[in-house]
């Protein structure tokens, strides 16, 4: 059952040129037979309270890119449960309930991961400490992981990862990010700005022992990281399989409510949306 009225949607985020959203979008809602819109539009973290105030009811959602994800969390009367954990929210569905918040980047992990044939694990590594981290966190937790060591140039970083890692029952190991004592771990997850800086020796020692290279960038590959690890010979995936399988959940929220309920001819809308992506 539809939820809102409204025909239009948007990405919002600053910067937003990038972003590959309506891309995704556009060519879901062809395979649905949908006629609506799906643009980009970019807007600050300052301006992002008055943008959503001027909407009509034509307007059905928005997708959040860096830096909105916390006042669009803080913007929801209602969050699912995963943007409740990370405090961050990517998707905002409108309508005469209210604003509804969800956080689709944690099951764009779990799927971009089960994809590469990773059903479950024990144990993995993520590298950074920033906001998307939280989301690789309680998407670890849902494939079973009981230890993350969280790679961080700032120990003071890991705090908060620390904390959600409780309440996950993940233990989770603040490790300096210039070591070059890494244990083994069978999956990593990048969370890095793509531009950021990494020194060979650091990259090289991460991917030793690093296992799956999972890089949530996708617009500056490969990354440092990433040719690490093709040295290394261990195999690196970009996050453009991260960014399909959330906006397949952000089509599901949008023609339908919520995360959970499947799209009629979903194989053929994931496979168009991947191919406007992808090119395969």
């Amino acid at each position: 059952m539809l939820t809102p009225d409204g025909t239009r949607l948007e990405v919002w985020g600053d910067p937003v040129a990038h972003s590959r959203s309506p891309q995704l979008h556009t060519a879901a809602y062809r395979v649905l037979g949908l006629e609506w819109t799906y643009g980009r539009r970019r807007v600050s973290e300052a301006g992002f309270a008055a943008e959503l105030a001027g909407l009509s009811s034509e307007w059905r959602g928005l997708s959040l890119t860096m830096p909105l994800k916390g006042a669009a969390f803080r913007a929801s009367a209602a969050r699912d449960r995963r943007a409740e954990f990370t405090g961050a929210v990517n998707t905002l569905l409108l309508g005469a309930e209210g604003i509804r918040g969800f956080n689709t980047d944690v099951g764009g992990i779990v799927s971009a991961l089960r994809e590469e044939g990773v059903q479950s694990l024990d144990e993995a590594r993520i590298i950074g400490a920033g906001a998307t981290a939280m989301s690789a966190i309680v998407a670890l937790g849902e494939l079973g992981v009981r230890r993350v060591d969280v790679v961080a140039r700032r120990p003071a970083a890991v705090q908060p990862l620390a904390e959600l890692g409780t309440a996950l029952d993940i233990e989770v190991v603040a490790v300096p990010f210039d070591t070059s004592d890494h244990r083994r771990v069978p999956v990593s997850i990048a969370t890095l700005p793509g531009d950021a800086p990494v020194a060979g020796e650091v990259a090289d020692a991460l991917a030793a022992r690093g296992g799956l290279l999972l890089d949530v960038v996708y617009g500056h590959w490969p990354t440092a990281l990433a040719e690490a690890w093709g040295r290394s010979g261990e195999r690196a995936v970009s996050g453009l399989g991260m960014l399909l399988h959330q906006a397949l959940l952000q089509v599901r929220i949008f023609t339908g409510g919520g995360p959970d309920t499947q799209l009629p001819r979903e194989a053929a809308v994931l496979a168009a949306m991947r191919l406007a992506v992808m090119g395969d």
